[in-house]
This record gives structure tokens, sequence and C-alpha cells, in this order.
């Protein structure tokens, strides 16, 4: 051992990772399990249990759990069925990858999933079973697939910021013009709980602040397609009220 060389012992000695790499592995493992739970094409469904947990008697029951239909149906039509869709694009080559970095490539996702989202407010427009404020945030989430499709020509927007922002957008129009001010939750053993709808939202600004980290921790994006894709969202929320208001 006296006589190895230095280039020799570095050889032998295991490497040593140091805590900055663990630590940055383990925060893009987080961005990423952040980015899958919080995908731009489950917001109609997490958009739709928010609505029913605020008010529950405008779908005609008193708890979210009567109406686990509809959450299927929302979920199949606005989820399962286009991300089916995209994987098979997948599997013929039609985009290279499922994060598609390539603006190009989004494009037929885009179309496909805009047709199950206008199918969605069309049924849910004639559907006197709707209340009208999950009309109107279906509206509003077609409305910001399609402002992210036409931008998505021109320059990459963070679907994910439009997402949460369309969920942020739900939520204010819903405490500021619906006057939704608390809700009770009901935690079974627990009790009940009386909640302001105000803290729902800065709760969701919040998460729209964990969710936008995450898309920069994984370098998906720049800030500023952040900001345009939440701007995108929110705005597309207060559109489909004037329009259906």
């Amino acid at each position: 051992m006296l006589g190895m060389t230095i280039a020799e012992k570095c050889i032998l000695r295991p490497r040593i990772t140091p805590v900055s790499d663990m630590a940055n592995s383990i925060l893009k493992k987080a961005a990423a399990i952040i980015s899958i739970l919080f995908h731009p094409l489950l917001m109609v469904t997490y958009m739709t249990a928010l609505l029913l947990v605020i008010n529950p008697y405008q779908f005609g029951v008193f708890s979210i759990v009567e109406q686990w239909k509809l959450l299927l149906l929302v979920f199949m039509s606005t989820f399962a069925m286009p991300a089916f869709a995209v994987v098979l694009m997948r599997a013929l080559n039609m985009i290279s990858s499922f994060e598609m970095p390539d603006p190009k490539e989004r494009i037929g996702p885009y179309i496909i999933t805009g047709v199950f989202y206008m199918w969605m407010f069309i049924n849910f427009k004639h559907n006197a079973g709707i209340p009208k404020t999950l009309t109107i945030g279906m509206l509003g989430a077609t409305i910001g697939l399609f402002a992210n499709f036409f931008f998505n020509n021109f320059t990459k927007v963070s679907a994910h910021a439009a997402g949460i922002g369309g969920l942020v957008g739900v939520a204010a129009v819903n405490y500021l013009y619906f006057n939704f001010d608390t809700f009770t939750l009901h935690l079974g053993g627990l009790g009940l709980f009386e909640i302001s709808t105000s803290f729902v939202l800065v709760l969701l600004i919040l998460l729209a602040g964990i969710v936008g980290t995450a898309r920069l921790v994984l370098n998906a994006h720049t800030p500023g397609q952040l900001y345009g894709g939440f701007f995108i969202g929110v705005t597309s929320q207060i559109v489909a009220l004037l329009l259906l208001t």
C-alpha cells in the first residue's frame, strides 16, 4: 500500500457522493412527483371535486361521495382518454417523448384534448343537473387549453401553470362572484369544520407557486413561460364567467 501511486489510491477509495448532489436528486424527484400529481389534464377533475366540496348542494347532494359517478365521468373524459391518446401517439412515434419538448409535437395532443373538453362543456351546458359554476369552470378550462394551443405556435407556454391557474381562477370566481364565503367540511370522527373559501384561494395560490417551482427545478420552463401560463389559466376563467353570465 505504501508503494501505491496517488491515482491507484483514488481508484480503490470509494467515491463519496456530495451532500449537495443528494439534495438535488431528492429535490428533482419531489419536483417530478409534484408535476405528475398536478398534471394539466387532472385539473378539471380537481376543479369538479373542489366545487363539490365547497357547495355540494348546488349538485343536489349532501356530500362529494354522492356524486362519484360525475367525478369518474370527468376523470375519464378529461384525463384518461386524452392521456391514452397521447400514449398511443408515443407508441406510433408521432411524438418523441411524453414531455414533448418540441412545441410542434404538442399540436396533436392539444387538438385531441380540446375535442374532449368541448364535448364535456356542451354536455354540461345542456344538462340541468350541472350547476352553472361547473359549466363556467369547464368553459374556462376549454378556453385556456385553446389559448395555450394558440400561443404554442409562437412560444412555449407552461400547461402546468395554466392548469393550476385555472384552478385558482375557479376558486376566485366562486368566492368573489358567487359569494361562497364559507363551507362545512365533514371529516367523519374528527367532526365538522367551517372553512373560509378565501383560505382555500390562498392555499391554491401557494400551491401554484409550488407547482411553478417544481417546473423550474426540472428545467421544464422559464419564469416567463410559467407567468404566461398562469395568466392564461386565471384569465380564461374570468372570460368564461363573462360569457355565461
